[in-house]
């Protein structure tokens, strides 16, 4: 059987990786704990992290970035689809050496570290999905279009902030399109059959109540589709269901978040 090494880092590092036609801020703490990469909301910034990672402390790698046009660094690109996401995992690990990791994504970092881990069974060490991946049909045809309307609205203000990093360098229709294809991607008939087939721990750290830009109990309503997910295999669990809502849960429960890293890294931690 072949043995996966994944080289050590000895210093952080801070940098720009080049991927398809832009590049990407990263930041990699190093040292010789065990890897793991953090991937953002679908407009959020590796910062959020920041709690997570200081909860964990040093005894770990800890890997993160901005996505294509988030931040204040990484570029604008044309191509900001799911797929394009994917790919820009492999292209940070590759970039800073690592071969196997510990994929942690929160929302929609959620839904790629899912399909990472279900793409990379011999390079994921085991998954975290915080308040994300979570297969249900939401989407339709009234759903697609309020989106495109919030969107539109939003995009009016949006711009004033994009010097702190705190919103994308997307258009209002860019934006628009992600969230479109994130509802196609999370439907029973194509996300399910993902889940089910993931051969790693995974560990879900569940909010409660609503998410910015959902009406009454829609988020709680899509978090029962979890149920079916942890009775079909039997590697996913539910490591906590916390108080805090979905755009707080990585700010008031990053202690939960970092108990359910241990967790799902903990196979891979008694080998070392």
């Amino acid at each position: 059987m072949t043995r996966h090494r994944t080289p050590q880092a000895t210093t952080p590092w801070t940098g720009m990786v080049p991927v398809d036609d832009t590049a990407l801020a990263v930041t990699d703490t190093g040292g010789r704990g065990i890897p793991v990469v953090y991937l953002n909301g679908q407009f959020a910034t590796q910062g959020y992290w920041r709690r997570t990672i200081a909860e964990l402390g040093t005894g770990w790698r800890h890997l993160t970035y901005d996505e294509r046009a988030r931040g204040r660094k990484s570029g604008r690109s044309a191509d900001y689809s799911f797929e394009a996401a994917v790919r820009d995992v492999d292209a940070v690990l590759a970039a800073r050496g690592v071969d196997r990791a510990v994929v942690v994504g929160w929302s929609y970092g959620a839904f790629v570290a899912a399909h990472w881990a279900h793409r990379n069974p011999g390079r994921a060490l085991g998954a975290v999905l915080v308040d994300g991946a979570f297969p249900h049909d939401w989407l339709d045809a009234a759903m697609e279009e309020r989106i495109r309307k919030q969107f539109r609205q939003w995009g009016r203000f949006l711009p004033l902030l994009r010097p702190t990093g705190l919103t994308p360098r997307m258009t209002p229709d860019q934006m628009s399109d992600c969230n479109i294809e994130l509802g196609r991607i999370s439907r029973e008939s194509a996300l399910g059959p993902v889940l089910d087939a993931i051969t790693v721990p995974v560990r879900y750290v569940v909010a409660s109540g609503s998410s910015l830009g959902s009406r009454g109990d829609e988020q709680e309503r899509i978090r029962t589709s979890l149920v079916g997910v942890t009775g079909r295999n039997p590697n996913i669990e539910v490591s906590a269901k916390v108080a805090s809502n979905h755009g707080a849960i990585l700010k008031k429960d990053f202690a939960a978040v970092a108990a359910a890293v241990r967790a799902a890294a903990a196979p891979q931690r008694a080998q070392r």
